[in-house]
């Protein structure tokens, strides 16, 4: 009888400890109108208001100002953030948050499928709420990403998730915003893992790797046009958005003339949108791209140049750069997805280098909601538009200083506790280093 106890004590507290290790629940729908005071709102939309005021009932921003902005202040709740600044929530583009848990562990992993011209495999159905890395991401501030599906040539379609939800019909802003194209470079580059180093050599299948993806678009072009198509060819079907501007083609494209090039075979296409992601040396193509309205979403720029002669500092400066020659620039944290979290820091970077700090602060909100086609919600702060938001006790592009204290999604109110926080205070606690 005593085993028997011990076994059920033993189990008791497994499944309790279990349960308190979980993520915490999605925010709760807003029921009352709440007012944050006192605060420099930052609304990236080419205002900074001082001891500002801004008000919002049922997820949408109603009111926003100065200290003497009117509300009801008896059917609204008040919060005094004195002191304090506020921003819109930040946006992370092509990126894997979500698709992916633990890159050792093949089983979490969910972003890429078998096969070279894939547009039809959708990252939103992928899309999973309850990963441990979307509070740590959140508690810097980034509340919206583009889930982005990886793979060979065509990898498939993206969507634009907030990273709040019960599940991905909750969590999805935007569905299938645009399809993602890996362009065919002159050069292929691998990684050698016996010298750890990548190493480049010559793309001897180019030409004919181009003319598949050529007859893909051909085919697709044609599809398009049928208006009821007895059998639905599901990887058509999903293209058919990029040729009445629906959706975007997001080219990954690093060179200068690769860039050009596939600029032009989009355009020779009757694609309508098309976005550039990467663009290391898309300064090159600067001119071309303003003429084109072709907008890039810049990739990590804390590297290396690509070339000994270029300025050490050239990735920092990049989207400075190409704003000063008329592109439209957002900017991106491309590569392992839990370091997303340090998007805030990198714009703060483009802000060390030539850059307004308001300014870089849109590369991040603003910027990136226009190119993904959700700027008619989020990205800025302005009556009308979700109240998707963020309170940081300093500068949130800072590591130094920021400190997201309150976030809101469509005015629910988010828990910012994540893994991260319970392991510190644990541990704290444990060997008293509060």
């Amino acid at each position: 009888m005593k085993n028997i106890k011990l076994i059920y004590s033993l189990v008791f507290l497994f499944f309790t400890n279990t349960i308190f290790a979980q993520n915490q629940a999605a925010g709760l729908p807003q029921t009352k109108a709440i007012a944050l005071t006192g605060a420099t709102i930052h609304t990236a939309a080419g205002q900074v208001i001082p001891n500002g005021v801004i008000v919002f009932d049922k997820g949408v921003i109603t009111a926003i100002g100065g200290a003497g902005t009117a509300y009801n202040k008896a059917t609204t709740e008040t919060i005094d953030v004195t002191g304090k600044s506020i921003y819109p929530g930040l946006i992370s583009p092509a990126n894997q948050l979500g698709l992916i848990e633990i890159e050792a562990v093949r089983a979490t992993d969910d972003q890429t499928e078998i096969g070279q011209f894939n547009p039809h495999v959708r990252a939103l159905i992928a899309y999973n709420t309850d990963s441990e890395l979307i509070p740590t991401v959140r508690s810097n501030g980034v509340l919206i990403t583009q889930a982005t599906p990886q793979g060979d040539v065509i990898t498939g379609m993206s969507s634009v998730m907030q990273l709040d939800g019960w599940n991905w019909e909750d969590a999805v802003l935007k569905k299938d915003d645009g399809v993602h194209i890996n362009w065919i470079g002159y050069f292929k580059r691998d990684f050698d893992f016996s010298t750890f180093t990548f190493t480049t050599k010559k793309n001897d299948k180019r030409e004919e790797q181009l003319r598949e993806i050529s007859k893909i678009f051909d085919d697709a072009i044609i599809y398009s046009q049928i208006k009821n198509p007895s059998t639905i060819n599901v990887k058509l079907e999903a293209m058919k958005g990029l040729f009445d501007g629906s959706k975007n083609l997001y080219i990954a494209a690093d060179y200068g003339k690769e860039i050009i090039e596939a600029v032009q075979f989009a355009q020779s296409k009757g694609v309508k949108k098309i976005v550039i992601i990467g663009g290391e040396e898309s300064l090159l193509a600067a001119d071309f791209l303003k003429e084109n309205n072709v907008p890039v979403i810049v990739g990590t720029t804390h590297r290396l140049p690509n070339k000994v002669d270029d300025d050490t500092d050239l990735p920092y400066k990049l989207p400075y750069l190409l704003q000063q020659k008329g592109v439209t620039v957002g900017l991106a944290y491309i590569g392992l997805n839990w370091r997303t979290r340090n998007l805030p820091f990198v714009a703060g970077t483009v802000a060390g280098h030539g850059m307004d700090k308001e300014d870089a602060l849109k590369l991040i909100t603003a910027n990136n909601a226009k190119i993904l086609g959700i700027d008619k919600y989020v990205g800025t702060l302005e009556v009308g538009k979700h109240a998707t938001l963020i309170v940081s006790a300093g500068d949130v592009l800072d590591m130094r200083s920021a400190k997201v204290e309150q976030a809101f999604i469509q005015g629910r109110k988010i828990d910012l506790d994540d893994k991260q926080k319970r392991l510190y205070k644990k541990y704290s606690e444990k060997y008293g280093t509060k």
